[in-house]
């Protein structure tokens, strides 16, 4: 793509370079939701604004902040961000903050294009030439869940995800603790020493169950255990990390730098904000900055489309603290359509030994199949997650 002049005219003529004529929505199969903004002179850009399971919540908010961006200079991306997020008198929350996350996405994708160059060039230029990538896998029974992984290290992959396991109770059986350490074992035990894996806690488990079960996983040597306390209970992360040498993460149900603050002194080793729901490239660099001064690794949390992947990769190449990258092709939410199903080259996400190339094209480095968009548009999804019950029947954390 031609390089343009952000600016057009004379000083004196006052015009408005990349100035936004229309802002767009798509809610598209399995579960996500795309943004589209477009320039008076027809350029497009693209980002991905979701909270998973409130899609329909996200667009009506990117419906209010496009009130005031259409007409402004889309280059203008910094103003805009501190515009959308303190604009208004009430502040955060995972809905705002991933409205302002998709448009902020879309802006970079703008400002990359319109400059003939990657987002990663504007972020001060790439620090490493592949960025690592790890795959989900899953399975309810042991058995399963170490033919899954095997499955994946067949395919090139040296990391892999996957949950803790079901429903748990706040202080859950002796039983219950084993199973969990058996799991593990049997899937160290099947892959080798050579292969990472990462447990998946998601909030699950009590503090007082993660306290239990944490000692047991250390012989395994996990590549990092996340989200072992809820976010709530983010004061209580220093007492865990304090208590075991296995590399703890969080960050996807924290949307700012301000909520980061409080958990990367407490000696967590990966902060995971997401791109999509934590004000986007923009905020994600600043959390990265802020991770490393205290040591702490950046690996994106991303189960989500082609277009926050494409912007987590963005900020990986140019971040020197990143671990590695979440993906989400054949994780068991994309039912209907994966991955790559909505981009026209989908070559750019190959995942070669483990890795992913650097992306070298304008912009976000990939291009949207729009009608394939559009066309998905016409049947909206409305996912929601799954609502869990105890045997007693009151709520269980999902």
């Amino acid at each position: 793509m031609a390089r343009r002049a952000l600016t057009t005219g004379s000083p004196q003529e006052n015009e408005v370079p990349l100035k936004i004529a229309r802002i767009e929505t798509f809610t598209v199969t399995p579960r996500w939701l795309f943004l589209r903004i477009e320039t008076e002179d027809g350029l497009v850009g693209w980002g991905e604004p979701i909270v998973e399971g409130r899609a329909e919540a996200v667009a009506s908010v990117v419906d209010a902040l496009a009130e005031r961006l259409i007409g402004a200079d889309a280059s203008r991306i910094e103003d805009h961000w501190q515009t959308m997020t303190k604009g208004g008198f009430y502040r955060g929350g995972p809905v705002l903050s991933s409205a302002v996350a998709g448009v902020d996405q879309a802006l970079w994708d703008l400002k990359g294009k319109a400059l003939g160059v990657p987002v990663h060039e504007l972020l001060g230029g790439a620090v490493r030439d592949r960025a690592r990538v790890y795959t989900w896998i899953g399975g309810d029974s042991v058995e399963a869940l170490a033919e899954s992984a095997l499955r994946a290290k067949e395919n090139g992959f040296d990391a892999v995800k996957c949950n803790v396991g079901a429903q748990h109770t706040p202080v859950d059986s002796p039983a219950s603790v084993r199973r969990i350490a058996e799991r593990f074992t049997e899937l160290r035990e099947a892959v080798g020493e050579d292969f990472d894996f990462a447990i998946d806690f998601h909030g699950r488990l009590s503090t007082a169950m993660s306290r239990r079960v944490l000692p047991l996983l250390e012989p395994l040597l996990p590549l990092f255990v996340e989200e072992p306390v809820l976010p709530e209970f983010s004061r209580d992360l220093a007492a865990l990390t304090a208590g075991t040498s296995i590399p703890i993460a969080t960050g996807e149900r924290l949307y700012s730098r301000w909520d980061f603050r409080e958990v990367l002194p407490a000696g967590i080793a990966v902060a995971q904000p997401d791109l999509s729901h934590a004000g986007g490239i923009s905020e994600v660099r600043r959390i990265a900055a802020m991770a490393e001064a205290h040591d702490v690794a950046l690996a994106p949390h991303c189960p989500l489309g082609p277009i926050a992947l494409a912007a987590s990769l963005q900020v990986d190449f140019a971040t020197p603290n990143f671990l590695i990258q979440e993906q989400s092709l054949g994780i068991h939410y994309n039912q209907g359509n994966d991955l790559l199903d909505y981009l026209v080259d989908p070559s750019v996400f190959a995942f070669t030994d483990g890795y992913v190339e650097r992306p070298t094209g304008p912009g976000l480095g990939i291009e949207i199949d729009e009608a394939a968009v559009r066309k998905a548009a016409e049947d909206p999804h409305r996912w929601r997650n799954e609502v869990w019950r105890h045997r007693d029947g009151s709520f269980a954390e999902w």
